[in-house]
Parts: structure tokens; C-alpha cells; sequence
């Protein structure tokens, strides 16, 4: 661990922000497959109708509708939570009563990560209700949820949002974004950790040097690990953000127990699969840009 703890955290929110940047290029068409059919799971028979349809409505830029938004909230998120993860892994050690800069073990990364999140939730929750609501107009306005020929940029999301509830209108859907994120980013950075870890044991190098291919491949275990556990949640939070644009949303539990009731399990499942094909090139992705440059910069700075 670095003797400059401020340093440090520049050069982990750094880190993060690239991470960031890396995951949305990478990742976005099947994001926004995701959303669509997380928030209408009836109006398509599947990931690939889905792709297809979205490109003979909307053309090529439909599947990347809310890319700004979604390069905003991922910056935002990865720089708040590799920023965090390193002071909460401080928080770790003090609690375990352990030296500073001891290295921890891959549970008590996971513990650092899980607590991390909660940060990081707060920076994501806004910048993700703009990018769902974006990815999710065309399905909103066929379904006749709201009027046709509304303006679909992000400026006039924000004005929409900004008109109607107001600055705490950009948090609807925190309570679920948190209760994602917290058990999700245990999984996350436990099985990413997990799977260095044996990477290197079997290579017989250290972790920090198993080579691309490796940590690409930890990565996506890690993103697979994150969405199988939480994603009937973020199927709720898709909703809750969406929906909102006709009027404010039931919380999470209303919401989950109204789905299961009306629709039943499945439709908390619908858009798995994209997510599932998205986490091993995105997260593989975000890791890689996080873990190279944070080594560069650390040895740059001589940290």
C-alpha cells in the first residue's frame, strides 16, 4: 500500500475512471439490450430480436442510445469505487487490527469492495436513471406510456427529471441501486480476486503479473459473479427508473412483489443473456485499463 494516501487515491480515482471508460465502449449495445428488455420483457422474444429490432427502428445508434449518460455514470462510479475500495481496504485492516499496508486476503477484498459500493452508488444513481430512461424512450413512447416525439438527448431527460421532482428526482431508485451493489460488488471483487489468485498460483507468478489474458478472464468471472446474484434487482431498479417518467415509482420491495405477482419470476431473468455475453469483454475490459494504468502511474510517481 502507498505511503501517500492522497496520492494514492488520486491515482486509483484515475485508474477508475479509465476502467470506466473502457467497460462503456466495450459494452453498450448489450446494456442497452439489457434495459430494453428488462423494463418491457414482453415485447421481445429475445436478446437477438431485440438487437435486431432496435437496429431496423432506430438504426446503429439506437443500440447505443444513452452512451453519454453511461460513459458519465461509469466514470463516475469506477473512479468513487476504486477510490473507495483502496481507503475501505484501510478501513479493513483497522478494523481487523492488522498493520498498515498488510496484505489482505481475497474474502477481506471482497468485504472492502462490498462497502465500496455504497459510495459509489450515490455517484452512479443519477447519471443511470438518465441513461435507462434514454435507452428505454422508444419502448416507453410504443407502449403508449407517454406522448410520441419527445425529445430523446440527455439534456431533455435532465430537464424532464429537473421539471417534475426536482434534484432528488435524479435518486429514484437508489434504495435498489444500493441493495445491488452492496451484495454484487462482495461477488465482484471476491471472485475477480479469487480467480488472480489462482491464476497465479498455477503460472507460479505474482498476481500482479499474470499477464493479459488472465486478468481479462478474472474480470469477466467477477462481472458474471456480480449479475447472477443481483440481477432480478437491477431488473427492479430498471423499472423503477423508467417507469418514473410517468410519475413517481413504488420502492423496491412494492415494486419486486408487484412484478412477481402480476408477471411471476421470469420477467426478473428477461435480458440475462446479453448481460451475461456484455461482462466478460466490458468488466475484462474495465480491469485491464484499471490495473495497467494504476501500474503505470504508481510506477511514474514512484508511489
Amino acid at each position: 500500500m502507498a505511503s501517500h494516501p492522497i496520492k494514492q487515491a488520486i491515482i486509483d480515482l484515475s485508474a477508475g475512471a479509465l476502467g470506466g471508460t473502457a467497460c462503456v465502449f466495450t459494452g453498450q449495445p448489450f446494456d442497452t439490450a439489457k434495459v430494453k428488455m428488462q423494463t418491457f420483457p414482453t415485447m421481445y422474444r429475445g436478446f437477438l430480436h431485440c438487437f435486431a429490432s432496435t437496429y431496423k427502428q432506430v438504426g446503429l445508434r439506437g443500440l447505443y442510445q444513452g452512451t453519454t449518460p453511461a460513459l458519465l455514470a461509469n466514470i463516475a462510479e469506477n473512479a468513487v469505487l476504486f477510490m473507495s475500495y483502496g481507503c475501505c481496504q484501510d478501513a479493513v485492516r483497522l478494523i481487523t487490527k492488522m498493520d498498515r499496508g498488510a496484505p489482505l486476503s481475497d474474502m477481506q477484498k471482497a468485504c472492502a469492495g462490498s462497502l465500496a459500493s455504497i459510495f459509489s452508488s450515490l455517484a452512479l444513481c443519477p447519471t443511470e436513471l438518465v441513461k435507462c430512461r434514454l435507452q428505454a424512450m422508444h419502448e416507453m413512447e410504443a407502449s403508449g406510456k407517454i406522448a410520441s416525439g419527445q425529445k430523446s438527448t440527455v439534456w431533455a431527460v435532465v430537464r424532464a427529471v429537473l421539471k417534475q421532482d426536482g434534484p432528488l428526482g435524479f435518486y429514484q431508485g437508489l434504495t435498489t441501486t444500493v441493495v445491488r451493489e452492496v451484495p454484487g460488488y462482495f461477488c465482484f471483487f471476491g471472485a475477480y480476486e479469487l480467480c488472480r489468485s489462482k491464476f497465479a498460483q498455477s503460472m507460479d507468478k505474482d498476481k500482479d503479473n499474470i499477464g493479459v489474458l488472465p486478468l481479462m478472464l478474472s474480470g469477466g468471472l467477477g462481472g458474471a459473479c456480480l449479475w447472477l446474484v443481483v440481477y432480478p434487482i437491477d431488473c427492479v431498479k430498471s423499472r423503477i427508473q423508467v417507469h418514473s417518467l410517468v410519475g413517481r415509482q413504488e420502492g423496491f420491495i412494492k415494486t419486486f412483489m408487484g412484478v412477481v405477482r402480476s408477471e411471476g419470476v421470469k420477467p426478473l431473468y428477461s435480458g440475462l443473456t446479453p448481460t451475461l455475453i456484455r461482462t466478460f469483454p466490458a468488466n475484462g475490459a474495465l480491469f485491464l485499463a484499471y490495473e495497467v494504468s494504476r501500474k503505470a502511474m504508481m510506477e511514474k510517481l514512484d508511489v
